[in-house]
């Protein structure tokens, strides 16, 4: 037979009723129900509910404060070799990326407007000497990416290739844009 105190947090065995003890005499305990009433049961019919309550020492307590006191070292961010060779500049020239919408636009004048903005971008890399830029093509049937190809063949201080195929896979094109001195 458990021994209760006036206090403890109790529920019956039988049924799905839990509540505080309020009085205990002789093998009689009474609680007051969660929902506020009193009921009187005999001790072995309610078992104690562990009340959750956490119990920590002072000594456990400055211990966490210690720790937490102890300045922990900054991580620095260390860039990588391949990482530092990354091209500053991407240039997406998927045609949902150029206009709202291309609907009604024939595919001369989509390929159009994406050589349009691979010009731009392109003479403004050179302009702000940016050196290496990635544009990404897709792979589709390859009409944009031998277009784009034609339009850096016509600058003498750029040299394309296929870009990082772990990143971009086979629908981008970097270039190296040489600086002039």
């Amino acid at each position: 037979m458990a021994v209760f105190q006036i206090g403890d947090k109790v529920e019956t065995i039988d049924d799905v009723i839990s509540g505080r003890v309020t009085k205990v005499s002789e093998g009689t305990v009474t609680m007051e129900t969660n929902d506020g009433f009193l009921l009187d049961f005999d001790a072995n019919e309610l078992v104690r509910i562990d009340t959750g309550d956490i119990r920590v020492s002072n000594y456990e307590i400055s211990q966490i404060k210690a720790e937490k006191e102890i300045p922990k070292r900054r991580q620095t961010q260390v860039t990588k070799p391949k990482e530092r060779n990354a091209p500053k500049m991407e240039v997406d020239l998927h045609i949902h990326q150029l206009t709202k919408s291309s609907k009604g636009m024939s595919n001369h004048e989509m390929l159009n407007l994406q050589i349009d903005a691979a010009r731009r971008q392109l003479e403004f890399a050179i302009k702000k000497r940016i050196q290496k830029v990635v544009f990404i093509h897709g792979v589709g049937e390859g009409i944009l990416k031998e277009e784009l190809y034609y339009l850096f063949r016509r600058y003498d201080n750029v040299k394309h290739y296929d870009a990082d195929y772990q990143k971009y896979g086979l629908g981008a094109t970097e270039i190296y844009i040489y600086q002039n001195a």
